[in-house]
């Protein structure tokens, strides 16, 4: 169960003035960064406005979705990381939900992650892994893989959440475990605690944030133990059931269609929000219609009211300015309710902005195109929610505009 302590967590972090005067544990708080993404801006009228809104009390917001926590500075998954989003504003919290030995559900981004977002091979528990650690050697990779069905749920909470990164070139565990990309930080990496489905549940619920778990592809051959997909499945929105959290409240997501349509047919109030997540691949074409289009419609038909594409697929560049993507116009005018993700993952714009902003990357981008991104997102794709791995700067801009 989470502390009282680390509900307090950022507020010891001093990441802003700008707090609201609620309850130390309720206030939001957007710190600097906004202010320099706003300093690093082309002038113009939406520059201006951002600065306009300097000293703004900042509110939650639905706009704000915090991914995995606040991942730029925290690792992932962890109490510390969802604390810190929710200090600045997110009103949706993501639990990416994956699976022990024993079938309880913890937050975990894949089922086999931990050897890059825990401590897990620098304990006894490493021996337990599906691929215990071997070092790289003669130029090859070095070889691990650890999965959260590998150990029980008393033995997953006894490991820290780290930073997630995995130097595959290593000969050393320690030289594995210490790659943190070099525009993230270890600085609030000393102890990271991992949280249950549940744990997440009463941390979102106690500060009035809503829900966005993503059940996660398992590593393993389903039905694992006895434990089907659709056990899985159902046990993801028992959990809220049974902490009494409303099903207007929860958007659970996944990007097997198939999870989708379960719960749109066993559990048509919860199905009801259902996201079905959608990824750029290399078969993605905007300029080709035909390939995309009439899936919104059959989507539609079998009751799925949100799309969540990647944000690669939603923008465009229209001759050095960031627009809105066909696929996004068609998806809208389809009747389908947009979320993207993710804002903030892929290090600093000016080198490009990595795969989420791919498709707007020949647009000379700088650090200030965040908010250029943003709203677009907002204003003409017309997406409800923006996940982000700092969610105070999603936070800042829908508190500016009044997009809540």
């Amino acid at each position: 169960m989470f502390s009282k302590k680390s509900m307090l967590l950022a507020s010891a972090l001093a990441l802003s003035s700008a707090a609201v005067p609620l309850a130390a544990a309720e206030r939001i708080e957007v710190g600097v960064r906004p202010a320099y993404l706003i300093s690093q801006m082309k002038d113009g009228p939406l520059k201006d406005r951002l600065a306009a809104c300097a000293g703004q009390e900042p509110r939650r917001t639905m706009l704000s979705i915090a991914h995995r926590g606040a991942p730029l500075m925290f690792p992932e998954h962890t109490e510390e990381s969802y604390s810190a989003g929710l200090l600045m504003g997110a009103g949706v919290m993501e639990c990416d939900v994956t699976f022990t030995a024993d079938k309880e559900l913890v937050c975990r981004h894949a089922q086999n992650d931990l050897h890059t977002t825990t401590n897990i091979l620098a304990t006894e528990l490493g021996a337990k892994c599906t691929t215990p650690f071997a070092p790289a050697t003669d130029g090859g990779k070095a070889a691990v893989e650890c999965r959260t069905s590998d150990i029980t749920l008393a033995e997953f909470q006894t490991l820290n959440g780290k930073m997630d990164a995995g130097d595959s070139s290593a000969t050393t565990i320690e030289g594995y475990m210490n790659a943190t990309a070099n525009w993230r930080t270890d600085l609030y990496a000393t102890r990271g605690t991992l949280m249950t489905h549940k744990d997440s549940i009463a941390l979102f619920k106690a500060h009035g944030a809503k829900f966005t778990p993503e059940l996660k592809s398992p590593s393993v051959e389903m039905p694992f133990d006895g434990f089907t997909q659709e056990d899985y499945a159902q046990k993801m929105i028992d959990e809220y059931k049974g902490a009494g959290v409303p099903a207007s409240d929860v958007f659970a997501q996944s990007f097997n269609l198939d999870d989708v349509l379960y719960w749109i047919k066993a559990e048509p109030e919860f199905g009801a929000n259902a996201v079905f997540l959608v990824e750029r691949d290399d078969s993605f074409d905007e300029q080709k219609a035909e390939t995309w289009k009439e899936k919104f419609a059959d989507l539609k038909a079998h009751g799925v009211n949100y799309l969540a594409p990647s944000m690669n697929m939603l923008l465009t560049d229209a001759n050095g300015v960031i627009e809105a993507s066909e696929y996004a116009k068609a998806a809208k005018a389809a009747g389908l309710t947009l979320i993207t993700w993710t804002i903030e993952r892929s290090g600093p714009l000016a080198s490009g902005g990595g795969w989420y902003f791919q498709s707007v990357k020949d647009a000379g981008l700088t650090d200030g195109d965040y908010f250029t991104a943003i709203d677009v997102l907002a204003r003409e794709v017309g997406v409800v929610g923006i996940f982000s791995d700092w969610p105070a700067t999603v936070t800042y801009y829908a508190s500016c505009m009044d997009t809540m």
